[in-house]
């Protein structure tokens, strides 16, 4: 939606409607093919005011809600006035000489006329549904899509973390490996250090017997033998 678009077709309709609001005064101000020739030039600006009505409704599609809200209702007002400027045109009197019989009366051209604009306005009504519908259905389709993209971002995410923790259980069970085998070791160092100390203390057992035999020995020959 261009607003200097919408904005553009805003300016032509007010273009519009000024020479259309000033029209009906002079078709009764005015007679015979003045008056037909008038007529015709109000219907083809009716005409062009719709279009440029259903141009502008187009124009609304893409808009923020709060902006298309408060253009709609301007429009609907704007189909009013043209509602009205239609109604006083048949409503006016214009003689006969507007029929190209006599007798005959706008009528009948305004009644065609306002059919043809029901049925323009609910051929509208089904295009806005239907855009609507197709707009809804898009963005319901791109968060599908979005879902999905973040559904398999997910997964993506969770074999990393996955893979990462496979990591540091083979990490953690090859460190767990060393240390049994550290242990071993320890285990094997600690039995080697107990059969050094027993030995140590048998040697050191044996060398106190064989100082305290000596120690007796010199004992006896020294005081007791003479």
């Amino acid at each position: 939606m261009s607003s200097e678009e919408f904005e553009k077709l805003h300016e032509i309709y007010r273009s519009l409607y000024d020479e259309l609001q000033s029209m009906p005064q002079r078709i009764l101000r005015c007679h015979g093919e003045e008056r037909k020739r008038l007529v015709r030039v109000f219907d083809e600006r009716n005409g062009e005011a719709e279009e440029v009505l259903q141009s502008m409704d187009r124009e609304l599609i893409g808009a923020p809600s709060a902006f298309r809200n408060a253009m709609s209702t301007k429009i609907r007002l704007y189909r009013r006035d043209l509602g009205k400027l239609q109604r006083d045109v048949r409503s006016s009197d214009l003689g006969t000489g507007l029929a190209s019989r006599p007798g005959e009366s706008r009528q009948g051209i305004y009644a065609t006329q306002n059919d043809h604009s029901t049925h323009m306005q609910s051929q509208r009504a089904l295009l806005i549904q239907g855009t609507a519908s197709l707009n809804n259905a898009t963005a319901s389709i791109e968060r599908s899509q979005r879902m999905a993209a973040e559904t398999d971002q997910i997964g993506n995410d969770i074999i990393e973390e996955l893979g990462e923790q496979r990591e540091q259980l083979d990490r953690t069970r090859d460190r767990l490996v060393h240390t049994g085998e550290n242990l071993s070791r320890s285990r094997k160092i600690l039995r080697s250090m107990s059969r050094r100390i027993v030995t140590n203390k048998l040697l050191l057992s044996v060398i106190i017997l064989m100082e305290l035999g000596i120690l007796g020995a010199v004992v006896y020959l020294k005081f007791f033998r003479k």
